[in-house]
Order: structure tokens, then C-alpha cells, then sequence
């Protein structure tokens, strides 16, 4: 049974509505999740149906697991957890084979100085300007790391990115993974909470007196909200509010747009796929301008998968077009492994973040200027009746489950 009068309404069912909701019980405050889609977890999403085998559609990593407030409540369920970085065979392909052991340690070199020219930039006092400004350039690889940390791992091209907030969201190891997946972690920790599934808020009245959900449902009113939903449904006007929000926010929220990810996942039960051991790593060196390889992951825990990422403009180009996005990915494969291993690839799922009404991308990051907007954003209004919480919001962990969930703690700490 949920509440019929709750404290707090927290809008979204993901890792910050969940960490919300969690934290309000703690403080003795009754809530109710009201969460427009089907299921718990948001952008943390972890399936087998599709392709018979546990899969990440969205968060894969806890990241910075030392510091990450996931991690222990893994270990305290009884989840093992693996870093993956101490068991990765890293590979990495260029200009038609294999990568030797001289290539590896120039392309580590270049990351090296990548980040410490990323991080000196950051710190001279200059005005904030695209990131890709202050990466280093000319030299063999660096077409290829400024790839691999802009568009394959942020989900946005560094051009398109703050370079402060780049900086101030860097994250660093030890990554872990888990059989379960990052989504079944998520919706362990849901359990028990007062979740209202298929209900989507269409309108938000908010105020010094309280606030009023409205949708489908009806309405339902408390003395505050906390909103999770992504920065790309609140700048498409997903939600309407009722006053409009402040100049302020609403600048915040459009100065932080959703970059995207897209994850193909193939089965790779033939002997003829690719011959990559458990838990290895590719990348693909950039060739050319214009080139925009996708990286992958191979058999975690030994499974029979292979995983494909495509980001940024890339991603948004294939987006809609699962059909596309397969094809892509196979001629990934076969540049990298010949035609046969292609072919020996089984059945695909494609995730679609980007076209979801319900997400509108993977994650966010900062457009030039804007290293502010994370924190205006996670401003409570009216004197905490209206909160906004997600990856989007934080600061230091953004883009990831540990910021979302932090978002949602402190949220939930600022409501009245």
C-alpha cells in the first residue's frame, strides 16, 4: 500500500529516486515514487530476456568504487564484485593490425599527456571554453584518446563539452562489475519502497505551500517534490510545471544536455566470432577525419557476448535505426577481425536511450561555459519544496549511478 497523504513526492524511479526515497525513510518522512515507466532502475538496466545473458543496457561500471556509495551496499547484499580494470586485456587496433607493445605504451603516453593538459588548462584561470581547445593535437594519437575520453566515454564530442566540467567530473579506478548487473544492483536497493509504477507526471504545481503531481492518475499532493528525470525530458518539456520554472534553472537544465551511448550486444556462442578472452577491451584507432570507430567489450564472466559502444554524434546519427547501428557495429568486427568473424556473430540487441520519451539520451555533460549549471540545477526552490536531483546535478560523480545517488541523499536532506 502506498501513502495517501506522503511528506515528499520523488518523481522517477531511477538511481536517484531510489536513493531519495531510501534516505526519506531513514528520516522518518513517508514519500511515494511515482516513476512514468514500466520499471525501477531508469538508466540503470540490466535484462536477459533478449539475448539470454545478463546485459547492461545503460550503467555498466561502479566507478571510483572507493569512493562510490554503491559499493558497499553491493558487498552488503551479498553481490561479488570484480575490478575489471585489473583483469582487462586491453587491445587496441591500428592501421590494419594489432597494436605491439611500442604502440601500447605511445598510446599511454598520449593519454598521459592528454589529461595532464586537460588538467592544466583547467587550473589557469582562464575562462571556460570547449574542451577539445585545450587537448593536445598533431601528435600519432591524439585523434584517438581526444575519440576515446570524448565521444566513447562521455557520450559527447570534447568540442561540445565545458572544458572545467570535463575536468571536474574526471573519474579515476578502481571500476567494478557484477554478475548481476549495475540494473539488478539498482532494483535490489528498490525493494520495499513505496513505488507507483506507469505514472507519468504530466504536470507539477509547486509552491511555498506544497506541490501537486498530476497525470493520469489524478493527483496526488505533498509538502515538497523531488524531480529526478533527465535534463533531456525537462528541456522537451516532459513535464510541464506550474509556475514555469526560474530563469536560472531552466538555463541550467538546457545547458546540460544529454549525450548518448548506444550499446550492440551480440551473441558470440560460434568458434568463428572473434578470438577475445574474458573481459577484454578493444579500441579501434582513429584513421582518418571524420573516422569515429566504436570500442568493445568481450565475454564478461566468460559469457558468450560481445558489446559494441558507439557514442556521441555518431550514436545520434544511428539513433532509431537498430538495423543500422547492428550493421555498424559488424563492420566494426570486420575491419578489425575479417568478414567470417562478422558473420559468426549471433542475434544483437540495440539499446535506445535516444529515442526513449522517457530518458532522451544516456547521460549528461556541461556545453562550454556552463561549468555552473550541475550546481544551479541541484539549488532547492521554495525553501526545498521543489529539489531536482540526478547524475545531471552532481558536480563531481556526474554521468555516473554514485552521482545520481548522492543527488538523490542530498535532495532528500534539503526537503523541509
Amino acid at each position: 500500500m502506498l501513502p495517501s497523504d506522503p511528506d515528499v513526492l520523488v518523481i522517477g524511479a531511477g538511481c536517484a529516486g531510489i536513493a531519495a526515497a531510501r534516505a526519506l525513510a531513514a528520516r522518518g518522512r513517508s514519500c511515494v515514487v511515482l516513476e512514468a515507466g514500466a520499471r525501477v532502475g531508469g538508466r540503470a538496466y540490466t535484462e536477459r530476456d533478449s539475448l539470454g545473458i545478463a546485459f547492461d543496457h545503460g550503467a555498466s561500471w561502479l566507478h571510483q568504487a572507493d569512493e562510490n556509495p554503491l559499493t558497499p551496499l553491493a558487498r552488503a547484499l551479498g553481490l561479488a564484485l570484480l575490478d575489471h580494470d585489473a583483469l582487462r586485456d586491453r587491445r587496441l587496433f591500428a592501421h590494419g593490425r594489432f597494436a605491439d607493445a611500442a604502440d601500447r605504451a605511445a598510446f599511454t603516453a598520449a593519454e598521459h599527456a592528454f589529461w595532464t593538459a586537460i588538467e592544466t588548462a583547467a587550473a589557469d584561470g582562464a575562462p571556460d571554453r570547449p574542451a577539445d581547445q585545450a587537448a593536445p593535437r598533431g601528435g600519432p594519437w591524439d585523434a584517438t584518446v581526444a575519440h576515446w575520453e570524448g565521444a566513447q566515454i562521455c557520450a559527447a564530442e570534447l568540442s561540445r563539452m565545458s572544458l572545467h566540467d570535463f575536468a571536474a567530473t574526471a573519474l579515476d579506478s578502481p571500476n567494478l562489475i557484477l554478475r548481476e548487473g549495475v540494473g539488478g544492483l539498482v532494483a535490489r536497493l528498490a525493494e520495499g519502497l513505496p513505488v507507483r509504477l506507469a505514472a507519468h507526471v504530466d504536470r507539477l504545481r509547486w509552491g511555498a505551500r506544497g506541490v501537486v503531481a498530476q497525470g493520469a492518475f489524478g493527483s496526488i499532493a505533498a509538502r515538497a517534490a523531488i524531480v529526478t528525470v533527465s535534463t533531456g525530458v525537462l528541456a522537451a518539456g516532459g513535464m510541464a510545471f506550474d509556475p514555469p520554472l526560474p530563469d536560472a534553472t531552466q538555463g541550467a537544465i538546457h545547458a546540460l544536455p544529454m549525450g548518448l551511448l548506444t550499446k550492440i550486444a551480440f551473441r558470440a556462442d560460434d568458434p568463428a566470432a572473434p578470438a577475445l578472452p574474458p573481459f577484454a577491451s578493444l579500441r579501434r584507432a582513429v584513421e582518418a577525419p571524420g573516422d569515429r570507430p566504436m570500442s568493445f567489450i568481450s565475454r564478461l564472466f566468460g559469457e558468450p557476448l560481445l558489446i559494441g559502444f558507439c557514442g556521441g554524434a555518431q550514436a545520434w546519427d544511428l539513433a532509431g535505426d537498430t538495423a543500422a547501428a547492428a550493421a555498424a557495429a559488424r563492420s566494426e568486427v570486420a575491419t578489425m577481425f575479417g568478414a567470417p568473424a562478422a558473420a559468426a556473430l549471433g542475434r544483437a540487441t540495440v539499446t535506445r536511450w535516444g529515442e526513449d520519451p522517457l530518458f532522451r539520451g544516456a547521460y549528461s555533460h556541461a556545453v562550454p561555459g556552463a561549468q555552473a549549471a550541475r550546481r544551479v540545477l541541484g539549488t532547492p526552490l521554495a525553501d526545498g519544496r521543489l529539489c531536482f536531483a540526478g547524475e545531471a546535478t552532481h558536480p563531481r560523480f556526474a554521468a555516473t549511478v554514485a552521482g545520481a545517488w548522492f543527488s538523490g541523499i542530498a535532495a532528500a536532506r534539503a526537503v523541509p
